[in-house]
């Protein structure tokens, strides 16, 4: 599904050197290189404060822990996602409320967080999913009426930017009260390992997370607030230094194979090809993933599996249905969106090393799938 291989291969001596600075200056843990990355990252972003951490579930869950909230206060966010943005949710002792998503999009569904606020809403968790940058002027029209906090979760969506309807354009990550994002190594800005960050305008809640993300403590062995141990290694900051660089060829080239891709298979009646909702810009393509109609999806899975051609099902199971999160207050009527497409989303492989010969491969195996049911 991705090839980090011959990424690495492209930036081989300079992340090497990288590295070899790290370990040569022995400044293994808050080095120069994550001051340095996240200096670099706060001006690409366009936000104030760029906080490194472990990773992405613990930026999601410093950002929430940074809002003082209290046990059963209510978040809402999207029942069709990963499940680490509704389990911090719930190690918090908060009280996660999924709401259905868009058909075309697959990001939440504004008119859906409007009908589930209370008065225990404090919190709307908007999925840039995919790549594609949720509708946040909405969903910070929505808040701002509910006087609500927004974290947007940009570990699928960094690189994305979103045009508001006053014209001016923005970073993914950069809209909301705070935002957490993740550098797994499969992300479009992915380190050698885990890593993750929240990124804030605020100044206050700026100190407060940099005091979490550090046991609490803003002098050593002082701890002023509760904290966790969830640090940026240099290492992988050296080597997220590097790639940030390249970050904008990384998502164009997504971007053209996502294109190669859907010229390719759009005339295919039992595929549904992703649609770009915004402009060019705001989707990065952290997945390109097809909706199969005519319950033909696991089947298409079955044979390119049997071709040895990876894909994958992001994701097979709603949250609100996954045993951990089940609850007697969802109704299954309120997640039309979401049981659909589970059973018809598929994604390709999709990274900036894919070659127009491995999408054409990929896509004949396709094309012959669809050609033999429909004969």
């Amino acid at each position: 599904m991705v090839d980090l291989k011959s990424q690495y291969k492209f930036i081989k001596q300079e992340v090497d050197e990288e590295i070899k600075k790290v370990i040569e200056n022995s400044t293994f843990i808050n080095g120069p290189s994550v001051i340095e990355f996240q200096s670099e990252l706060e001006h690409y972003i366009g936000v104030k404060h760029v906080i490194p951490c472990a990773n992405g579930t613990d930026a999601l869950q410093i950002a929430l822990m940074s809002l003082n909230l209290s046990p059963g206060d209510e978040v809402i966010t999207s029942d069709f996602t990963f499940a680490a943005t509704v389990e911090v949710i719930s190690l918090l002792g908060l009280t996660p409320v999924l709401v259905d998503v868009d058909e075309v999009s697959f990001n939440i569904n504004p008119n859906e967080i409007n009908k589930a606020i209370t008065s225990k809403t404090k919190v709307i968790i908007p999925v840039h999913l995919f790549g594609q940058s949720a509708n946040m002027d909405e969903i910070l029209k929505i808040a701002k009426k509910n006087d609500l906090y927004v974290i947007e979760d940009n570990a699928q969506g960094i690189g994305s930017t979103y045009t508001s309807s006053n014209n001016k354009s923005y970073k993914t990550g950069s809209m909301g009260t705070l935002s957490a994002t993740s550098f797994f190594p499969s992300k479009n800005l992915g380190a050698y390992g885990d890593g993750g960050a929240i990124f804030t305008n605020d100044d206050q809640l700026a100190n407060v997370i940099r005091g979490i993300v550090n046991h609490g403590m803003y002098k050593r062995y002082y701890h002023d607030v509760i904290g966790v141990n969830s640090r940026l290694d240099s290492i992988q900051a050296s080597i997220l230094k590097v790639k940030l660089k390249y970050l904008n060829f990384y998502n164009e080239r997504r971007k053209e194979a996502a294109m190669r891709y859907s010229f390719i298979l759009k005339d295919v009646q039992e595929i549904i090809i992703p649609k770009v909702v915004f402009n060019c810009n705001s989707h990065v393509f952290h997945q390109y993933t097809l909706r199969i109609k005519n319950q033909l999806r696991d089947n298409l899975v079955k044979y390119l599996n049997q071709k040895n051609i990876p894909c994958g099902i992001y994701y097979p199971v709603p949250l609100h249905l996954q045993k951990a999160y089940k609850n007697s207050r969802y109704i299954e009527d309120n997640f039309k969106v979401t049981n659909k497409i589970v059973n018809e989303v598929i994604s390709l492989p999709m990274h900036s090393e894919l070659s127009i010969d491995q999408i054409e491969y990929i896509t004949n195996y396709i094309l012959k799938f669809f050609h033999k049911f429909n004969k």
